[in-house]
């Protein structure tokens, strides 16, 4: 009988402490969003916003500028995104590969490992798991189509893209929203031959954007997708300007508007460029971003 009850008080032992330690390890998280057992799960707690998130969580898409590049580009890049309390780089790739002689195209990009460190401030405001907050964490992965509508008629040169997200990013240092979603926009411009070979490029986009998110009452937030701005290139050289950005019907910091400003080089197979994302609204990072890309096939 005395070896029974021993054992049972063992096992209720074993039981216990894996118990405490984990109450332990969570309450630092508990007491700062007083927190009590039968309140939502801490997923409900995250604001999936790109206000209240990382950097690369729900970025405004780029510009299309109403054409497809004519030889498949395999592109890697190093951002920095400069902020007073969370200071992020990342490394990251895209890939696109045209068919159909420039007809359509599918185009897959993602972060691959983002590197983060930010204050407890923002930790708090974020709803964040991650104590320390700081950490390396790889990030989401989009897939897109793109057709080509129009090019070079008296109609605007048009694409049209559809995007989706995957909920690779995970949510537990709110860094991303480890949700699905997906987006689709026009993307139109116009070429204007100026002396020689260079040339300049009003383009314009107009879309849709939505995503998941952890609230049972508005389970999805949509917005409208906008952009315009001005391209300059010659054989070698571009340069562009663009403000654009999306406006979400929630209104909890997500209609972020940004500035992006480029420059790039281009050799028959290859291309370098440097481009600068200045954050207006809702999405307070300035980001320097260096891009090397290797182009295959050849022009039409």
């Amino acid at each position: 009988m005395k070896k029974k009850q021993l054992l049972l008080v063992i096992f209720l032992l074993i039981s216990f402490f894996p118990g405490l330690s984990q109450e332990d390890t969570w309450k630092w998280w508990n007491d700062q969003h007083d927190w009590k057992p039968g309140m939502p799960g801490w997923r409900q707690m995250i604001i999936l916003s790109p206000g209240f998130l990382g950097p690369n969580a729900l970025p405004v898409p780029d510009l299309k500028k109403g054409i497809i590049p004519e030889q498949t580009e395999f592109e890697t890049s190093f951002s920095t995104h400069s902020h007073p309390g969370d200071p992020t780089r990342d490394l990251s790739m895209r890939l696109l590969y045209p068919a159909f002689k420039g007809k359509m195209a599918v185009e897959m990009y993602g972060v691959v490992l983002e590197k983060y460190g930010y204050t407890e401030e923002i930790r708090n405001e974020r709803v964040s798991r991650d104590k320390d907050g700081k950490g390396f964490i790889p990030g989401d992965f989009y897939f897109s189509a793109l057709i080509q509508l129009c090019k070079k008629r008296r109609f605007p040169d048009t694409v049209f893209r559809l995007a989706g997200k995957t909920a690779s990013g995970d949510a537990f240092a709110a860094r991303y929203t480890d949700t699905p979603g997906y987006f689709f926009d026009f993307n139109s411009s116009k070429d204007y031959n100026l002396s020689g070979k260079s040339s300049l490029r009003p383009f314009c986009t107009l879309g849709f954007y939505s995503w998941q998110t952890y609230n049972e009452a508005t389970p999805q937030n949509d917005a409208i997708l906008y952009g315009a701005g001005l391209e300059y290139s010659n054989s070698s050289w571009l340069f562009s300007g663009n403000l654009s950005g999306y406006s979400g019907y929630l209104k909890n910091h997500d209609r972020p508007q940004v500035i992006t400003l480029e420059s790039r080089y281009d050799w028959p197979s290859a291309a370098a460029g440097i481009r600068f994302l200045y954050g207006l609204r809702d999405w307070n990072y300035k980001t320097v971003r260096f891009s090397y890309i290797w182009k295959f096939g050849s022009k039409d």
